[in-house]
């Protein structure tokens, strides 16, 4: 059943736009600025699939609630407006609002859909698509560069606090993983470092979260070909972490004045085990000691893993494969769905866990074993491990 039509009398609709400023970039003879796009968009998309309450039928379409959409509309509106929108006009000729903007190019993040579709649902050409979405993408890129970075200290100390609570790991500052965001590439750009084990053409995305599943950190724009323990070391977080810029807060001392742990962050089989980042145990005669780190160490990476499912899910451009995208501008999109991810955390919003993918965010990729190990790590591991047996036998 299609949702009740609202009276001309009545136009209290889930959306209101915000007032603006005039600004003398449009030809007069133009029409007007089209201000009721939520309401028709709703009314044309809407199917049973579609939740039928009109804020959650919002979120359904565009992921986030209509404050987080107010929000985001407010950071990227001077950027929108700011140049003249020469072409954005729906097929009634009237100008595209900043809002209808952002909505269109939410719509084509968060569905992956072709452009010719996103552009039906709105009513708009696929020209109009690309460009709206770009000129987002651009504007968020730079204006929301403070929803992803490495937390102040007592930031931190709250994250590792919280983390020593629900999984047990002490002085703990987050997980890191990666994952493949797979596309076709023209004949004459294929190569064999775009070419992954999976044998599709990707590129990689590395991300570090916090205990709330928020990116702290990433890297993207390298080719699927590449190991995971050496995209690691091609990383700005690699190097800040080697020259003790990051993860270089206070030690804790555990069982003994001798046994100290510094602040870490833990990582699956394919990264190196370093004194900052704690991989598990390899190997299958494994001490009950041993089982139980890797059982509890799972159990804390799955922070980074879930993110991932929940990133590609909520951006769903990320998890289908990209028709012949710019590598030059794949980044940007990834870079602006991560803002996106970190800002419904920051605003309040609930992640929807309706949309995070059913299976594993790489799925069909086999997991890599880097085989490097540092003194300092391994020493590192046997403490946590023994603090975590010892915390154990207390409690039991």
């Amino acid at each position: 059943m299609a949702p009740p039509k609202k009276s001309k009398k009545s136009k209290k609709g889930l959306y209101k736009p915000e007032e603006r400023k005039t600004v003398n970039l449009v030809p007069l003879e133009l029409k007007a600025i089209e201000t009721d796009w939520w309401e028709s968009f709703w009314h044309k998309n809407y199917s049973l699939s579609v939740p039928y309450d009109e804020a959650e039928a919002f979120k359904f379409f565009f992921r986030v609630s209509q404050k987080t959409f107010d929000y985001i509309c407010s950071l990227v509106r001077q950027d929108l407006i700011s140049r003249p929108p020469s072409g954005l006009i729906n097929i009634e000729g009237r100008l595209l609002s900043v809002e209808k903007q952002v909505g269109i190019a939410l719509r084509r993040l968060a569905s992956g859909e072709s452009q010719v579709s996103v552009g039906s649902s709105f009513g708009v050409g696929q020209s109009t698509v690309s460009q709206v979405t770009w000129r987002f993408i651009e504007a968020l890129e730079e204006r929301a560069k403070h929803h992803l970075k490495w937390p102040d200290p007592n930031r931190v100390e709250e994250i590792k606090s919280k983390i020593q609570q629900k999984f047990g790991f002490p002085n703990c500052c987050g997980a890191i993983d990666a994952t493949h965001i797979i596309m076709t590439l023209p004949a004459v750009q294929t190569s064999g470092d775009w070419c992954d084990p999976a044998n599709n053409y990707s590129m990689l995305l590395q991300g570090v979260v916090d205990n709330e599943m928020r990116f702290l950190d990433i890297i993207t724009g390298l080719p699927g070909g590449m190991s995971v323990s050496r995209l690691l070391k091609c990383s700005g977080f690699f190097k800040l972490c080697e020259g003790k810029v990051l993860l270089n807060g206070k030690g804790t001392r555990i069982l003994s004045e001798t046994a100290e742990i510094g602040e870490y962050v833990v990582g699956g089989s394919p990264y190196p085990l370093l004194p900052w980042l704690i991989t598990p145990y390899e190997g299958n005669d494994l001490s009950d000691s041993m089982s139980d780190f890797n059982s509890m160490h799972e159990d804390a990476r799955l922070l980074v893993v879930r993110a991932f499912s929940q990133l590609k899910g909520s951006w769903r451009i990320l998890n289908k494969v990209m028709w012949r995208p710019d590598k030059r501008k794949l980044p940007s999109v990834i870079l602006v769905c991560c803002l996106l991810h970190n800002i419904i955390i920051d605003s309040g919003d609930k992640l929807r866990t309706d949309v995070e993918l059913s299976g594993h965010h790489d799925l069909g990729y086999g997991e890599q074993c880097c085989k490097q190990v540092d003194p300092s790590g391994r020493l590192m591991r046997e403490n946590l491990a023994n603090y975590l047996q010892h915390s154990k036998a207390r409690l039991g």
